[in-house]
């Protein structure tokens, strides 16, 4: 009878199946697109179209200043909110917290529809493009910024804050060198989910921007329409952005423990 024994590298043939087909080979396609013309001839020349248009220049910089505003909006709602919860004795809390993510359980167009509906009566759509895509981002991508900074907090001993208090620390000091350096692994997870979603979510911009705002997400897939070579090349430019930012936020590197190891 053949005993049938499942090891690490069994358990990980799946996801090694799932990564060869859906992230290696993809990325395998990007780059052959983006590294020729239409004729399949090696080429740098949608790399030199993408750098010497101005256009397409700006509109990365329309996106790193779009999704840069909307993570610090959704910083600075999360924190207060996910302080007051993690740290409170309410019973229910939870609750409160569900209100927050019960709209992810919607439909995310009917979700913009009725945020567009809302400026429509207000007299705010088409007079307000750049406020109403800030606003349907921040809306859209809050409870990507409280759930892991309330889990992050919630870990937080109670004894740090005790010993703050013996040691004569009052509640600015017990924040900056308690609170704050425990809370940064949330911070940056929070951040991640927040800034690179934002730089390419083209249905907010153009449900709420009523079309008069372009970020680098709209560009990819209108080019995917009509041009995969410069699509692959703009897409590319975006995944190093990604990997740049990631490397500069700290994502690659190893957790480390969030109840003392950043103090």
């Amino acid at each position: 009878m053949i005993r049938l024994r499942f090891s690490r590298k069994t358990l990980g043939i799946p996801y090694a199946v799932f990564l060869l087909f859906f992230v290696i080979a993809p990325m395998f396609v990007i780059l052959f697109y983006a590294f020729t013309d239409r004729e399949n001839h090696f080429t740098f020349m949608n790399f030199v179209r993408f750098f010497s248009d101005p256009t397409k220049l700006s509109t990365i910089v329309y996106s790193l200043v779009i999704a840069l505003i909307t993570t610090v909006v959704c910083l600075v709602i999360a924190f207060p909110i996910a302080y007051i919860l993690a740290r409170s004795k309410m019973k229910r809390k939870f609750v409160i917290l569900m209100l927050f993510v019960t709209p992810m359980w919607i439909n995310f167009v009917l979700r913009v529809n009725a945020i567009r509906e809302l400026f429509n009566w207000m007299g705010l759509l088409g007079e307000t493009n750049y406020f109403n895509t800030v606003f349907g981002m921040v809306y859209d991508f809050l409870p990507f910024m409280i759930l892991p900074l309330y889990t992050t907090i919630m870990k937080i001993d109670n004894s740090l804050y005790e010993a703050s208090a013996d040691l004569g620390g009052n509640a600015f000091t017990t924040f900056t060198r308690v609170t704050l350096p425990l809370a940064m692994p949330g911070i940056m997870s929070g951040v991640t989910m927040v800034f690179l979603p934002s730089m390419t979510n083209y249905v907010v911009s153009d449900m709420l921007g009523n079309s008069m705002v372009t970020i680098i997400g709209k560009f990819i897939y209108e080019y995917f329409g009509t041009d995969w070579h410069m699509g692959s090349m703009v897409a590319l430019v975006l995944l190093i952005v990604v990997f740049v930012s990631t490397w500069a936020s700290g994502g690659f590197k190893a957790e480390e423990n969030a109840r003392g190891a950043n103090l």
